[in-house]
């Protein structure tokens, strides 16, 4: 299989080429990221939903800032590739989104649709800090693992978010176990 850049239309032959490489792809995804979270917390309906969004937000934009230094540090053009995953990803949260009447349901939908988009950047940032201490250059792995620990920190919040309250209120309830002696008496259920 061969590693083709879409960038450069040119072979990428080396891993500090493919490294450059993903760091524009993540570069692109953060900038979609970017361009995506107002509509998010313009439909989102729980206070605290909302300020996540907008911190997140901030963030995202501090990420992208960071990503330039790592392109800077590295004497590389801070330039996007097209990232499939990420346009996937926001798309099938804008789908979903646009399906949801119930405001409850909506929110538990885009905490869903916030995590997908958190586990990938997790995938990306964890991958490119690994291959930056590979190659020797700790300088952007510092950088890189300050963004994988603002990523891990955000779903964890929107996890909490989730089991706290949101799930609950969209109806997201698990339902109570039936056991043996229920079935016996099914009033009891």
């Amino acid at each position: 299989m061969s590693l083709v850049s879409t960038d450069q239309s040119s072979a990428l032959v080396s891993t500090d080429q493919l490294f450059v490489h993903k760091l524009r792809d993540i570069y692109y995804a953060e900038k979609q990221i970017v361009k995506s979270l107002p509509e998010m917390i313009e439909k989102a309906n729980n206070p605290q939903l909302k300020q996540g969004f907008q911190t997140h937000l901030r963030e995202s934009e501090n990420h992208v800032k960071r990503l330039d230094q790592v392109f800077g540090l590295l004497g590389k053009k801070t330039q996007g590739v097209d990232c499939p995953a990420i346009d996937g990803i926001i798309e099938e949260a804008e789908e979903v989104a646009g399906e949801v009447q119930n405001k409850s349901v909506l929110d538990a939908a885009l905490i869903a649709a916030a995590q997908a988009v958190e586990h990938y950047e997790m995938m990306r940032y964890g991958t490119l800090v690994a291959w930056a201490k590979q190659l020797g250059r700790n300088d952007a792995a510092t950088l890189l693992n300050q963004t994988l620990d603002e990523e891990k920190a955000t779903d964890k919040k929107l996890t909490e978010m989730a089991e706290s309250q949101i799930n609950r209120k969209g109806g997201l309830t698990r339902p109570r176990r039936r056991y043996v002696s229920d079935r016996a008496n099914p009033g009891a259920a």
